[in-house]
């Protein structure tokens, strides 16, 4: 039986980890954490941030890699679910490259026939900043300053990671606790309907294909 896939998508800072923290501690079965910081450690270097490339097309030169590399991903999350392992991830795709690429829809067809729950993690802009300026040092978070309260970076992704914002599940940070979106990640998975956003996604066009 293949394993069960859920794929956490947000801003960053928006409480993805935290929650797929919380899946692996308290439910049954081995669950995988494969997401953007996990695979931002076997990018090189130079690559990065890799499938963290921000909106705004600020380096078309990595646009191609990242492509790459977001296939590379999902291909390894369908590897493990093939294989009976749950699999969490937690990513914050976006088309606002350069040019648009259809990343999203790529990755919903390399998992099917596979079970994925997709899982918008929201979070108001003012709570976003407020993290983003407690964050541990050396983690080069853009943060607010006295002239620019709301740095551009910040804003691209609060607008751009939700769209089109095809979800079989939302859950607010700011108003759940990690402990509270697992559990209600869990119900959503035992309950009705089935879980079918992906699908939805993989009929998208990518490149006008």
């Amino acid at each position: 039986m293949a394993g069960q896939i859920i794929i956490l998508n947000g801003a960053p800072r928006s409480g993805k980890s935290s929650i797929a923290r919380a899946i692996q501690e308290s439910f049954d079965g081995a669950w995988m954490n494969l997401g953007v910081d996990s695979y931002e450690q076997i990018t090189p270097p130079r690559l990065r941030p890799g499938i963290g490339l921000r909106p705004g097309g600020e380096r078309p030169d990595l646009e191609d890699f990242v492509r790459h590399f977001y296939a590379a991903l999902y291909e390894s999350i369908a590897a493990h679910s093939r294989l009976g392992l749950n699999v969490v991830t937690d990513v914050g795709h976006h088309d606002a490259y350069s040019k648009p690429l259809g990343i999203l829809a790529d990755c919903a067809r390399r998992l099917a026939g596979l079970p994925v729950l997709f899982v918008g993690v929201r979070c108001p802009i003012e709570v976003i900043m407020e993290r983003r300026a407690a964050s541990e040092p050396g983690r080069a978070y853009v943060i607010a300053s006295p002239g620019d309260p709301v740095p551009s970076p910040v804003r691209l992704w609060q607008e751009e990671v939700h769209k089109p914002g095809t979800y079989d599940l939302n859950v607010d940070t700011s108003l759940l606790s990690p402990q509270d979106c697992a559990g209600a990640i869990e119900r959503r998975l035992t309950g009705a309907p089935q879980p079918s956003a992906f699908q939805t996604l993989a009929q998208l066009p990518i490149g006008g294909q």
